[in-house]
């Protein structure tokens, strides 16, 4: 196979709108993001962090040596959580703006880029608050430069223009898109993702492959989505099982950050539909709900409600986990038990029950999936049209 013909080591600079430096030791071009951005006039910048990977990893540390070394002054801000909240990017703007932050560097998965992302927007429009900017009161055109040290194989978000932040007294979940939030640039090491859990491995990469199943079936899809699609199943299919089973593998999670990379590539080409619509308020009731596992738990009965109509595509980029499948309609049922098995076995066996849904809390989870700012845009894309009762089925078959 040819993977095994790339040296894994050498970094390598993929282009899309954002610059990704990516291989094995990319960390260590920090040292040239830092001079560049110390060449733009940049002197302060806000960090964006959890609460211990930034530390766990060594991303912090060679960050601030690059920092200190250009004479760029920080301001650390490392209480970024899971599903981030509209309260944590108010409080960290605040920070920013009274710091005299003129860029932003994020370093962890989904999580922390998104609330960054969104602080780079917040710091260009001192008046504004994050919840107006998630309930869509405004659109931004412009944002401070953003930096994204990515410590997770599954969200893209690191070369991609989408940022997802929670309302929770709303207990809405949307998602932005604007292009002044592509990163300028992006750190993809996979050394850095080598401790990841292997529960966490599992729902980032479950996620990536979402993100593919998604953007290659929108009405808005393109060729370049779903070449992206093909090869992100294949890679992951190969390569989670051997991330599990040997986490310290690097090529292993090469491969799945690879994949990762494209398949954000590739839903900021072709966009999302039901799974990450149905997801967010999922996530949104329940914030402690990791949004890989939320996704996989969707992912079969949004398979079987759109294969009717997207099946020669669904067959083709699931042929590595879906073998000999045609794409005809009547294969719904049998890729909906394909794909549950799929999961099973590698160890994701969550349903919504386990996850604490039942059938009384359906109807508010339709509520929220057409009343939350942004959902609307992903159902009208959908290659089905996304009813209440379309998205009551795939909650229904979800359980």
């Amino acid at each position: 196979m040819w993977e095994n013909k790339i040296d894994i080591n050498q970094i390598v600079e993929i282009r899309a709108k954002t610059t990704a430096f990516f291989g094995v030791g990319a960390i260590k071009k920090m040292a040239d993001v830092a001079k560049n951005l110390s060449s733009r006039g940049i002197k302060k910048v806000i960090v964006m962090t959890g609460k211990s990977s930034h530390i766990k990893t060594g991303a912090w540390a060679v960050t601030k040596q690059a920092l200190e070394a250009n004479a760029i002054e920080y301001l650390l801000y490392s209480e970024v959580t899971p599903n981030p909240t509209v309260e944590q990017v108010d409080e960290a703007a605040a920070r920013a703006k009274s710091f005299g932050a003129q860029a932003v560097i994020a370093i962890g998965g989904g999580s922390p880029i998104d609330a960054a992302k969104s602080v780079a927007i917040l710091i260009s429009y001192p008046e504004k608050n994050a919840s107006e900017l998630y309930e869509l009161k405004f659109a931004p055109d412009t944002a401070v430069p953003l930096v994204a040290i990515n410590l997770t194989h599954g969200t893209g978000t690191e070369v991609d223009r989408f940022a997802v932040v929670s309302i929770p007294a709303k207990e809405y979940k949307p998602a932005i898109a604007y292009d002044c939030i592509y990163p300028l640039y992006a750190i993809d090491d996979p050394a850095l993702m080598t401790k990841l859990p292997a529960e966490q491995t599992l729902y980032v990469s479950v996620d990536a492959i979402n993100h593919v199943v998604e953007a290659s079936t929108t009405i808005v899809t393109n060729p370049f989505a779903i070449l992206l699609a093909k090869e992100t199943i294949r890679l992951v299919a190969k390569y989670l099982p051997v991330a599990v089973k040997e986490p310290e593998n690097l090529t292993a999670r090469y491969y799945l950050l690879y994949a990762s990379l494209i398949a954000g590539t590739s839903f900021d080409n072709g966009l999302l539909h039901f799974t990450h619509a149905l997801e967010h308020p999922l996530s949104a009731v329940k914030p402690e709900l990791a949004h890989g596992l939320g996704l996989s738990m969707l992912l079969p009965a949004v398979v079987k409600e759109i294969y009717p109509a997207s099946g020669e595509v669904l067959a083709e980029i699931f042929e590595p986990i879906l073998p000999g499948f045609k794409g005809t309609a009547d294969e719904a049922d049998k890729a909906f038990a394909g794909i549950r098995n799929w999961l099973d076995g590698i160890g994701v066996t969550s349903s919504l029950k386990d996850e604490g849904f039942d059938e009384y809390m359906v109807d508010r989870l339709v509520d929220l999936a057409f009343e939350t700012p942004s959902l609307d845009g992903l159902l009208a894309i959908a290659p089905v049209k996304a009813t209440r009762e379309a998205v009551r089925n795939i909650y229904t078959n979800s359980l």
